[in-house]
């Protein structure tokens, strides 16, 4: 497999703006550009780089106030992320490619396809298109889990390691029978603060706990929790509509839809329903749908199904040119 190649953000932001940080395999195959999820970094893709780099070079990137790029909340929204990558596509990647972003990776990608001529192909995978935005936000599992165990770590003044924060608070124990989160709890908070102090510069590691949960903790460590509260308080979109940024896309894309599931008191677990879907599709026309019978993380879930995808978009994009 190719080496990786870092690409740091420039110190001092050059003219441009701020640059992201990307880690390039290039193998002189077509370019594909991954964004990752909120609280993530580009790690979150390291189980598909090599099987995706069997058809593409990866360009993987850290998002602003994620992994190695720049750590300023003046940043944290979708249009100077989107320019931002744009501006990545032009300087670092330099020709037509691939795109793809994962939840809040996927709003960034989305508003960046729409502005760019070299992006030939865009795929989304479940992002929370409508769902994340306006008071609509208030009922995702996004808002009652990440977002409000940001906003509260903040406003707090918690002097704390986030990860171990949020481990303790995520909503992911409201799933446990009570019995059991009672007995699993406090156990699992110990575990978990042992290998942090041990292990700081690692990615969280609890016994028994899923790897598709633990895929959340993936970078986490460099996360600034400043990103989650621009959508706690709905600043990431900068007031732009969903509806523009979909409607600037005119490249075929590819829409990943992971299962939809709603608590009992009408709380999207999903990153959005069908409605908001069938309103993605409507105002991308060149848009194909690829269903997954599993949670939001489709590439930790589903790698395989996930990259199989992925190379029959391509193909038939490179087919229509």
């Amino acid at each position: 497999m190719t080496p990786a190649m870092q690409h740091p953000p420039s110190e001092p932001p050059s003219a441009k703006g701020p640059l992201l940080s990307c880690t390039a395999r290039e193998n002189g195959k077509p370019p594909l550009v991954l964004v990752h999820a909120q609280g993530t970094d580009s790690h979150s893709f390291d189980r598909v780089i090599k099987p995706l780099s069997r058809d593409f070079s990866i360009y993987a990137v850290d998002c602003f106030g994620h992994g190695k790029s720049p750590h300023d909340p003046a940043l944290y929204n979708v249009a100077s992320a989107g320019d931002a990558l744009v501006q990545l596509i032009k300087d670092v990647v330099g020709r037509p490619c691939a795109l793809l972003g994962h939840s809040s990776g996927g709003l960034i990608a989305a508003y960046a396809a729409g502005r760019t001529d070299l992006c030939k192909l865009l795929v989304l995978e479940d992002p929370p298109f409508f769902s994340s935005q306006g008071d609509r936000r208030k009922s995702t599992f996004n808002y009652i889990d990440l977002s409000s165990v940001c906003h509260e770590y903040l406003q707090n003044g918690v002097d704390e390691n986030f990860v171990l924060y949020y481990f303790k608070n995520q909503y992911a124990w409201n799933f446990f029978p009570e019995k059991a989160r009672r007995k699993m709890r406090p156990k699992s908070i110990e575990a978990a603060r042992k290998f942090l102090e041990k292990h700081p510069e690692r990615d969280l590691k609890v016994p028994f706990w899923p790897k598709s949960a633990l895929a959340a903790f993936v970078g986490m460590g460099s996360y600034d929790p400043r990103f989650g509260e621009a959508f706690y308080d709905d600043s990431f979109h900068c007031g732009i509509p969903h509806e523009e940024i979909l409607a600037k896309i005119d490249c075929p894309a590819l829409f990943m839809k992971a299962k939809t599931d709603w608590s009992d008191d009408g709380i999207l677990f999903a990153a959005l329903s069908e409605e908001d879907l069938a309103r993605c599709l409507e105002l991308m026309p060149r848009c194909e749908t690829a269903r997954f019978d599993c949670g939001h993380g489709i590439h930790v879930e589903q790698p395989r199904q996930f990259v199989q995808a992925i190379k029959k978009a391509s193909a038939g994009g490179r087919q229509h040119h």
